[in-house]
């Protein structure tokens, strides 16, 4: 299992979308480049939503606008419908991403639609997406568990990543939300997903609130995964779903990679300082275990 390994940074947007205290955008951006410094191939950078929802994403324009580019990395944005991806288009997005639940509930709480109509919402942005050229990711949020609903069935894992892949989606991240997955049922959905979907285009998105987050992506790894979304320092949460703490660490993540022989490009004592930096930043111990492991 030494192939390349694709990592997907979310920290910009989903590791501070539900910060408290508002966070400056100079700040962002800097924290967007620094990571790209890191070798990073991806890295979201922000989230075209209404600021009246994700108070923390205002100003994704102005982040957009004011980072150094680097050549080798693509920067994602978080577009929730038409309104959405015409601003990120104006900004300069090459890559836009459409964010669906397998959960009926979730779906309602989170987006105040049905997964149905949450669908045919996206499918004018994957329509104008591809008419201008740019790319669309699609990520599924729910897919070993639900706050309202507890377990979710794999056939609605299976059944709307199917239905986003076929409507254009390049990729479908599948996102254990509140961290409550355990290996063997994080593999077992994988694979339910990748007898539909192609594995080349399935990303994992675990979320580390029970600590089984690596031993989750691990999983999905033998399966045939090979893009992980992570999160420096494990920054994240979700404010729909109590008690779940943040993405896997981009830091704990690299550092089992690279035990393993996966080449993932990242320099992980870069990333390390990337991660003590933006900590600091926000007033909170560093959440990887591996740079807590390699500080002092």
């Amino acid at each position: 299992m030494s192939d390349p390994v694709t990592i997907v940074e979310v920290g910009p947007r989903d590791g501070l979308q539900n910060e408290r205290e508002p966070i400056a955008v100079a700040v962002k951006i800097e924290l967007v480049n620094r990571l790209a410094a890191c070798g990073l191939s991806f890295v979201e950078a922000g989230s075209f939503v209404s600021p009246k929802w994700v108070p923390q994403m205002a100003g994704s324009a102005e982040v957009m606008a004011g980072i150094t580019r680097r050549p080798g990395t693509e920067y994602p944005v978080l577009t929730p419908n038409i309104k959405g991806y015409e601003a990120a288009k104006e900004a300069g997005a090459d890559i836009v991403a459409v964010f669906g639940a397998a959960s009926e509930s979730f779906s309602q709480k989170n987006i105040n639609c049905s997964i149905a109509e949450s669908i045919e919402r996206f499918l004018p942005v994957i329509e104008a997406a591809k008419a201008d050229g740019k790319r669309v990711r699609a990520y599924v949020s729910c897919v070993l568990g639900c706050p309202y609903e507890g377990e979710v069935a794999v056939r609605e894992v299976v059944r709307v990543s199917s239905a986003l892949y076929e409507a254009g989606c390049y990729e479908i991240s599948l996102g254990d939300t509140i961290g409550v997955g355990t290996p063997e049922k994080a593999r077992a959905m994988f694979k339910a997903v990748a007898d539909a979907v192609p594995a080349p285009a399935l990303a994992c998105h675990f979320h580390d609130t029970y600590g089984q987050a690596l031993a989750n992506v691990f999983a999905c790894m033998e399966e045939g995964a090979r893009v992980v979304d992570a999160s420096v320092s494990g920054l994240g949460g979700c404010p729909y779903a109590r008690g779940a703490t943040g993405n896997v660490a981009t830091e704990d993540v690299v550092y089992m990679l690279g035990g393993m022989g996966c080449e993932t490009g990242v320099d992980l004592d870069a990333l390390m300082e990337v991660s003590r930096w933006i900590s600091a930043q926000l007033g909170r111990e560093v959440g990887s275990k591996v740079t807590r492991a390699r500080t002092g």
